[in-house]
């Protein structure tokens, strides 16, 4: 089974421009991964988590940010009715859950079974 999120990262991993055709050591693969996940958790917002960063998201800043972006896009709104053709505009909501593994319905965990 592919795991869409490790697939994702391990792409924006390999589509950064900083990406190295080789890493010369393993010291240089471990300084430029510290540097990529300090990046990918602090300052990449994710569409997957309504564009906000996972910092973010553990951290519970989630929904200020979120209504942050709404009074921003009210206000944005309210000067220029006329850039919004069909409604006001919302910020991104997060999701309800987000599984690497969700549990199948109706099964065990497999902590339980032995």
């Amino acid at each position: 089974m592919i795991n869409p999120f490790s697939e994702s990262q391990f792409k924006t991993l390999k589509y950064r421009p900083e990406f190295p055709d080789r890493f010369g050591s393993l010291a240089h693969a471990s300084l430029h991964y510290r540097g990529f996940f300090r990046w990918y958790n602090l300052e990449h917002h994710h569409s997957g988590i309504a564009l906000l960063t996972p910092h973010t998201v553990h951290h519970g800043l989630a929904s200020d940010v979120i209504d942050n972006r709404q009074r921003v896009l009210t206000a944005a709104f309210q000067q220029h009715p006329e850039r919004f053709v069909r409604k006001p505009p919302k910020p991104g909501q997060l999701p309800d859950a987000v599984w690497l593994n969700p549990p199948r319905s109706g099964l065990p965990d497999r902590e339980e079974t032995h």
